[in-house]
Formats: structure tokens, C-alpha cells, sequence
């Protein structure tokens, strides 16, 4: 850019004196104009030189981008990559966390995440990419109006558990960027934000809810598997603890119906009984107790039967959340082809 300045320069002075005189201002106008513009210049040029996949123009209509948000996102060249070539560009910090997008500051790299179960997840990473981009072309006085709303809507959200584990992994493996995080945080996935940071925002979409929409849409496949497994856990835990408990009983009550029986049969064969019907009393009451016994049994059985049910549901539910899991880790890579 420098050089392409100095050769405009060069070229306006060669006119007449005053024809000179005049062009020189205008070019000395412009060259200053293009320095303090040249990050926007810049961008432009980035646009020029790029086309945008057609996946890549679904991504910025579906997460409802105007055309100032299309322009940061498409001169911040984005690409939707798959598992070996996003690794290679964006490196994750902590292992226990995959990572979809990320923004190096000229380019944007999205993952391929191809789940239908979690449709929107690739347009709110992009949304929320783009907004790293605009938040770091701001000046020092934008920064600093935009940074104090941000700052208010965390003092509102800091309290939940989900979001502070969320900030606190940014804080650990971004320190210092945490009005950045937050910008594209709070951008792309708080539905309720004071109108002033919604107007900032409008600035880059058209209509906000809709990539709002996106997120909550994924992020509920998450939640609902999560409390749904939370739910049989609890379940499990209580049912089985019951069946330990009636099969104890059970079991004590066997064994003394057991020795009740050992008794009856010694004292009929020994004619303790003084009458045919204390005899019949007696039979009949142990026989009462053994069909209570085998009703028990047989309630322990169904319930042991409901805790097997409910053990395999629980196994579905942990093999989709691993199966979603594996389709946004990266990590997880094909082996290479050959």
C-alpha cells in the first residue's frame, strides 16, 4: 500500500505549477484519507479478491447478517473446513473443549459440523466469528463505549453457572479478551440485552433473533440430553436403591417363613396340634404368608425390569451425546486417506 501511495504522488506532480500545486493537496488529501481508512481499504480489497462459497453466503443469510456484517465477515475471507485443515488453523487450548470456530485476526476458519441434529451450530459459530472481526477493527473510544454495555449485561449473567464455567474458559486460554468473548457471546446467544447493545448489534444484523434462534435451537439437543439423563440418574439411583432395600426384606421374610414351615412340619408330625382346624389355621396362614412373598417377588422383578429399562435409556442417551460430541471434536480426526 505504501509503495502504490508514493507512485501516486510521484505521478500528480508531474502537471503545471499551480495545476501541481492543487493536485498535490488533493493527493496528499487522499493518501491521508487512505491512511486513516487503510484497515477499510483493506477490507475491501479482501473482498474483491474473494468469492464466497454458496455454503459460506447460507451461513451469513441463515444467521441474518446485513450488509456491514456480510462485509467483516466476507473480508475476513471465511472457510468451512473439515477435520485435518481446521487443526491445522485453529488450535484448541484445553482438551476438553472442542472448538468450532476462530478468528486469527485476518481470517475466519469454520468447522464442517454436518449433524443434522444440530442444524444452526455452524451459522452462530460464523456470527459469532464475524463479531471478533468487527470488535477488532473498533478505535479505542468504541471499544471503551462498547465494553461498558457489555460489562453491564455480564453483571446480569455472571450468576449463572453454565455462562461463568463458559467466561472462565476464556478467561484461562484468552486472558485479557474477555469484552471480546463477551461481544460475541452475548451477540449470538442472549436473547434479552438493554436496547443500547441491541442497537450496536443491529449495526451488524438484520434481525438478531434469528441467530439467537439458531443457538438456543442446538443448545437445547445438548440441554434436553442433559437433563434427561440427569432425570433416569436421579430415577435409577432411588429405584435401585428401593430394590435393595425389598429384596432384603424379601429375603428375610423367606427365611422365616422358612423356619415357620420347619416348625409346622415338626409339631404336625408330632401331633402338636390339638384339632384338625388349628391344624388347618395354621397351614393356611403360612400359606397366606408364601403367595405375600411371591407377590413381593414378583413386584421386585417388574421394578428390577423398569431399573433395566430405564439402565439401556440412559446408555442411548450417553451413546448420542457421543455421538454428538464426536461431530463437533475435531480432534477426532479420519485417519488420512491414501
Amino acid at each position: 500500500m505504501k509503495l502504490w501511495l508514493m507512485s501516486d504522488m510521484k505521478h500528480c506532480r508531474g502537471h503545471g505549477h499551480l495545476f501541481g500545486i492543487l493536485a498535490t493537496v488533493v493527493c496528499v488529501f487522499a493518501a491521508l484519507l487512505l491512511f486513516v481508512n487503510r484497515e477499510y481499504v483493506v477490507d475491501q480489497l479482501s473482498i474483491w479478491q474473494y468469492k464466497p462459497s454458496s455454503a459460506v453466503a447460507v451461513l451469513a443469510d441463515r444467521s441474518s447478517m446485513n450488509d456491514n456484517g456480510k462485509f467483516y465477515f466476507y473480508a475476513s475471507q471465511p472457510v468451512i473446513e473439515n477435520t485435518q485443515s481446521f487443526n491445522n488453523d485453529c488450535q484448541r487450548k484445553e482438551n476438553s473443549t472442542a472448538i468450532l470456530g476462530c478468528y486469527n485476526g485476518r481470517y475466519i476458519y469454520i468447522y464442517d459440523v454436518t449433524d443434522p441434529r444440530l442444524d444452526g451450530i455452524r451459522e452462530v459459530t460464523a456470527a459469532h466469528e464475524m463479531l471478533h472481526a468487527v470488535y477488532g477493527r473498533f478505535n479505542g473510544s468504541q471499544k471503551q463505549s462498547v465494553n461498558k454495555l457489555l460489562e453491564q449485561e455480564y453483571d446480569k449473567l455472571k450468576n449463572d453457572k453454565q455462562f461463568a464455567e463458559r467466561m472462565a474458559f476464556y478467561a484461562r486460554t484468552e486472558p485479557g479478551e474477555r469484552d471480546n468473548e463477551l461481544h460475541s457471546v452475548i451477540g449470538t446467544e442472549i436473547a434479552h440485552i438493554s436496547p443500547e447493545l441491541e442497537a450496536h448489534y443491529k449495526e451488524y444484523f438484520s434481525d438478531r433473533s434469528k441467530v439467537v434462534g439458531l443457538h438456543t435451537q442446538y443448545a437445547s439437543v445438548f440441554a434436553n440430553l442433559q437433563s434427561r439423563s440427569d432425570d433416569l440418574s436421579k430415577q435409577l439411583t432411588a429405584l435401585g436403591d428401593k430394590i435393595e432395600r425389598e429384596s432384603l426384606t424379601y429375603n428375610t421374610d423367606v427365611n422365616t417363613l422358612n423356619r415357620d414351615i420347619e416348625d409346622f412340619n415338626a409339631k404336625a408330625s408330632s401331633s402338636g396340634f390339638s384339632s384338625q382346624s388349628e391344624f388347618q389355621r395354621a397351614r393356611s396362614a403360612l400359606v397366606d404368608r408364601a403367595n405375600q412373598l411371591d407377590a413381593h417377588r414378583t413386584t421386585i422383578n417388574d421394578e428390577i425390569a423398569q431399573y433395566e429399562s430405564l439402565r439401556q435409556e440412559l446408555a442411548s442417551i450417553a451413546s448420542q451425546s457421543e455421538a454428538l460430541n464426536r461431530s463437533i471434536d475435531s480432534s477426532l480426526a479420519p485417519a488420512p486417506s491414501l
